[in-house]
């Protein structure tokens, strides 16, 4: 393993991740709202930090899988580590955990909090907060890969790591093309958003704050009661509809820009993405017309909840924990569903749940014709076996982690709607959940080891599973020793 070149991306990621605080200390130093010291010293650490990393390190092209998931992991838990020093420097939470659940949960696009006043908190706080869900949104790796080429053929294992979905392709022969055209897209949906975001009403710190939040489908936002606060439609519809496009693959953005139209047309993972959205919607709407009269405001809360929910972004303009079992048990499912692969969404993706819809499909034909070849298709393309198999260990990973956190959580007193929903909320990259961490509510009363357990199950959730999981197992590591002493030997 070429570890002098892990060692030089860890330390220019914490370089580029202390510049990204800039920013927020200039909000912070507009407003003047005391957390000026701690953004220094966060900045100050964090590039100090990248340049010790740095020291005798050497950029090398020669990268293969196992850099490329040591990288992308630990560039993810040292963004969360460094991020969450201006939490505590600004003693905006009791403990260090607090500050790195905070980190996570912004870097992840998750939204989960454990901050309970809000509106008291400095603006360069709340700005910061926001910002790191658009700077995990697209992925720091992608990030990285767009502003500073030269990992070679390597970048593609990086790129892999990180991107959610159960295959990835790139958009051009270069992989720093396709990470540069990605955020050339992800850029303009958070312009035009907040262009539009100004013109309905809010300022320009709110728009700012509340887009990032929603491109990065992460959920952050500057009022104790989310989105519900503006009691604006305007603002609602806005965010209501590029929360709908964030959950959509980005690549079919690239095709329209091409007029590469029959792509987007025939795709059938969105096609599928938009008709969960549509019966999920009309389902709750029919089963909480009793509490909202107006027809008009029953379909924009409905819809707006089961898009936030489903693309995990975690905005709110209702209290849906005081909804019927019937549309709680909806947004409970829809927790598993996500974007689709290729956004900025978490949890299982609309092409997984698809793709294991028509594999059951498949083995109960088979089980009545044992000599029949079903192919599964997808957009008239066959699922290649190597996808399959991947998606039936991801699934099965992802519902055995679900299943062990929520009986974590549970053994540390917590009652079973909050254990199954806080985990679900975490692990899916979601945000609120349900009972005592219910939109209203936060994840401060959870005890610190929870929070260090759901910490890592929203980094597992936002890297899929494998990337993490790998670098913890011996295997890993046995391997990588015997390639050193090989190589050793050789020399």
């Amino acid at each position: 393993m070429n570890l002098n070149t892990v060692r030089y991306i860890i330390g220019t990621l914490l370089i580029v991740l202390g510049i990204a605080m800039i920013p927020s200390l200039a909000w912070s130093i507009y407003y003047n709202d005391g957390s000026i010291n701690a953004f220094l010293y966060s900045t100050a650490a964090s590039i100090g930090a990248g340049f010790l990393f740095r020291m005798k390190a050497v950029l090398s092209k020669d990268l293969g899988i196992r850099e490329g998931f040591l990288i992308v992991t630990l560039g993810w838990l040292m963004a969360s580590v460094f991020g969450a020093l201006p939490f505590v420097f600004c003693k905006a939470v009791d403990t260090f955990i607090d500050g790195f659940f905070e980190a996570v949960s912004g870097f992840t696009t998750t939204g989960a909090t454990i901050m309970t006043n809000i509106e008291a908190l400095p603006r360069g706080i709340l700005f910061c907060r926001s910002f790191t869900h658009w700077l995990g949104g697209m992925g720091i790796i992608v990030l990285f890969l767009a502003i500073l080429p030269g990992v070679g053929a390597g970048g593609f294992h990086m790129f892999r790591a990180e991107v959610p979905g159960p295959s990835v392709s790139k958009l051009s022969s270069k992989i720093t093309h396709t990470a540069k055209t990605l955020w050339y897209i992800y850029v303009g949906l958070s312009v035009l958003q907040t262009v539009l975001l100004l013109f309905a009403g809010l300022d320009l710190f709110d728009s700012l704050t509340h887009t990032f939040g929603t491109v990065a489908t992460g959920g952050f936002s500057t009022k104790g009661l989310s989105i519900g606060a503006f009691n604006n439609p305007a603002v609602e519809i806005i965010i209501l509809v590029f929360m709908t496009l964030s959950g959509i693959n980005f690549s079919l953005y690239y095709y329209l820009l091409r007029r590469q139209w029959d792509r987007v047309y025939n795709d059938e993972e969105l096609k599928f993405y938009l008709g969960v959205i549509v019966a999920a919607t009309l389902l709750i709407a029919w089963n909480i017309r009793g509490f909202i009269p107006s027809k008009v405001d029953l379909l924009r809360t409905s819809a707006f909840q089961v898009v936030s929910i489903m693309t995990t972004t975690g905005y709110a303009t209702a209290n849906f924990d005081l909804w019927p079992a019937l549309s709680k048990m909806i947004l409970l499912l829809l927790m598993f569903f996500g974007g689709c692969a290729g956004s900025t969404g978490g949890a299982m993706k609309q092409i997984r749940v698809m793709i294991l819809a028509k594999y059951c499909g498949r083995e109960l034909v088979q089980t009545l014709h044992p000599k029949a070849v079903v192919p599964i298709k997808i957009g008239g393309k066959s699922v290649p076996d190597d996808v399959l198999r991947n998606l039936l260990a991801f699934s099965f990973i992802y519902i055995a982690l679900f299943v062990l956190g929520s009986l974590f959580i549970a053994s540390l007193g917590q009652d079973m709607i909050t254990s199954i929903s806080s985990v679900a909320a975490t692990l899916g990259n979601i945000g609120p959940g349900f009972g005592g961490v219910g939109p209203e509510s936060t994840f401060k009363e959870i005890p610190q080891v929870g929070k260090l357990v759901l910490s890592f199950l929203m980094l597992m959730g936002r890297l899929e599973l494998f990337t993490v999981i790998l670098c913890f197992t011996p295997r890993f590591w046995q391997e990588v020793r015997i390639n050193q002493r090989s190589a050793h030997i050789v020399g």
